[in-house]
């Protein structure tokens, strides 16, 4: 070639030939460590508050203190509350401690100090789960020990004086042997857990049995000497109330079934807002300690 048209050297597309290409990761670990450890403080100190203020709203003595629906809707709004100021002061952490990046276009900074303010979130979520579950499984363990520690001194004291089979349900037995007559000189005690277990049979799978309301009828007149008409009347009586009471437990059961439900929802939901808010409190973060080096 001339010297008029020097010759230009192919650009070399290796990684190591970059002049600006950085060897280092861009994320700031310490700082990251530093606002998940903030963050998972923060919600200590929160829960500890919550768990005390909900302690003093509550009272057991009838007609005094928060309600169970106040003190769940109260326990869902303090739960959110933990969650975003969590996030909020670890991300904000970790903004403010991260280092300077030099020579990066401002929306990369943008974007690497909210994905900080995310790991962070993350970070404290992971740390919290794992101090939560920590604490289940030893609660469970001790739970365990104790049941079988229990479930086995009671198998040696009965393993000597097992004359039935244990897959025969006391209500069989005692339909077995169910005299014709009851009489009124029977043990008390006896009649007492058998007439217990009948109604327990019939409210479990719905409504106790003709057969067994005849045989209730006959129990009642021949312990209280009132007439058959009578004892049944007082016997449909106390199978309804007892139907009452296992549909009203039935209701209760099934309305925290939902109240727990919507509460997985909304923390769900919060936990989410809670990784916006760290993000956006990192790039805040990160933005002030930019403009005051």
């Amino acid at each position: 070639m001339s010297a008029n048209h020097p010759t230009k050297e192919p650009a070399d597309f290796g990684i190591g030939n970059r002049p600006n290409e950085s060897v280092a990761s861009a994320a700031s670990w310490p700082a990251i460590f530093a606002g998940a450890i903030t963050a998972a403080a923060t919600s200590l100190i929160l829960v500890a508050l919550g768990s005390g203020i909900g302690l003093a709203s509550i009272s057991p003595w009838p007609n005094s203190g928060a309600s169970v629906t106040t003190f769940s809707v109260m326990t869902a709004i303090w739960l959110i509350v933990v969650q975003w100021l969590s996030a909020l002061m670890g991300g904000y952490m970790t903004g403010r401690l991260r280092a300077k990046w030099v020579g990066t276009h401002t929306h990369e900074v943008f974007f690497r100090d909210t994905a900080h303010g995310f790991v962070t979130w993350a970070l404290s979520t992971v740390i919290g789960a794992a101090l939560l579950a920590s604490a289940v499984v030893s609660t469970s363990g001790k739970a365990v020990e104790a049941a079988s520690t229990v479930a086995s001194g009671t198998a040696r004291g009965a393993a000597g004086s097992m004359n039935v089979n244990e897959s025969i349900a006391p209500y069989d037995l005692d339909r077995l042997l169910r005299p014709s007559s009851p009489e009124s000189d029977s043990s008390k005690a006896d009649g007492r857990a058998e007439v217990g277990r009948i109604l327990a049979k019939g409210i479990s799978v719905g409504d106790v049995s003709s057969d067994d309301r005849d045989y209730l009828a006959k129990v009642v007149t021949a312990r209280t000497g009132i007439s058959e008409p009578d004892a049944r009347k007082r016997v449909d009586e106390v199978i309804s109330t007892e139907k009452a009471t296992e549909m009203k437990a039935r209701e209760a059961a099934d309305a925290a079934r939902k109240a727990a439900a919507t509460a997985s929802i909304f923390m769900a939901l919060s936990m989410v807002i809670g990784a916006f808010i760290a993000s956006a409190s990192a790039a805040l973060g990160g933005r002030l300690r930019d403009l005051h080096p």
